[in-house]
């Protein structure tokens, strides 16, 4: 699991700006409503609440949202946005973190499911989940499909970003599911690097997470627009269903 020092003041300073491609409308507000329809009327759990890209919108639809984050400096950054100190968070690893009553639906969105880098701590996060959702209550992942097919045999990285301003290389780690994202940016003339490590995880071992944790999957699409999930699909946002009893 990631201590906060991957996410610490200075990366939560300027997070937001340095992804801001996910902070547009285009890609937020498909998650909402996704959500806020599987929420209906209940709570919603976010695993990584960060700075509140979802949390925020989703609450001004209304959803009572309560996030965990193990990052202090990204929870100050959302508590100092509009409705920010409205939302409840809970400082912790949210792969084991509880915290008071029962949710409709919870969700992990952008990938932050890797953020936990061993099998066991995914594992627990499905449990820990289940454990806070009512009977049937939904689980939503938004995570890339890894991207193993585009690396050449023998290779152990591929660029996934290459601007002037910003270099972007995931290095593999195959045996172990391990995956390193270098980042290089160019921030005032002076070039900063910063390395974060993941632990990639396929669809049907997400599956088998949530079957051991007492769920089912009910869907799974490209993207939070429903569209099909196919093989040459990029990521998934999958949704499993807590079994009643």
């Amino acid at each position: 699991m990631h201590d906060d020092g991957y996410f610490d003041s200075q990366i939560a300073e300027r997070y937001d700006e340095s992804s801001s491609e996910i902070f547009q409308p285009d890609a937020i507000n498909p998650a909402v409503d996704f959500l806020a329809e599987l929420a209906r009327e209940g709570r919603a759990l976010e695993l990584g609440i960060g700075t509140g890209r979802i949390a925020l919108p989703l609450a001004q639809r209304g959803v009572p949202v309560h996030g965990i984050d193990i990052s202090k400096a990204m929870v100050e950054r959302m508590r100092a946005k509009p409705g920010g100190e409205g939302i409840d968070v809970t400082i912790g690893d949210f792969a084991t973190t509880t915290v008071l009553g029962f949710f409709t639906v919870s969700y992990l969105v952008f990938n932050t499911i890797m953020n936990l880098t061993t099998q066991d701590a995914q594992v627990a996060c499905f449990q820990n989940v289940a454990a806070h959702l009512e009977p049937g209550g939904r689980f939503v992942i938004e995570v890339s499909v890894p991207d193993l097919q585009r690396l050449p045999p023998g290779e152990i990285a591929r660029p996934f970003r290459i601007s002037e301003t910003r270099l972007g290389f995931d290095e593999y780690d195959i045996p172990e599911q391990g995956l390193i994202s270098h980042h290089h940016r160019n921030i005032d003339g002076r070039w900063e690097r910063s390395s974060t490590p993941f632990r990639y995880v396929w669809p049907s071992e997400l599956d088998l997470m949530a079957k051991l944790a007492g769920m089912r999957l009910r869907e799974r699409w490209s993207n939070w627009n429903r569209e099909p999930f196919t093989s040459v699909s990029r990521k998934h946002v999958s949704v499993w269903e807590k079994l009643a009893g």
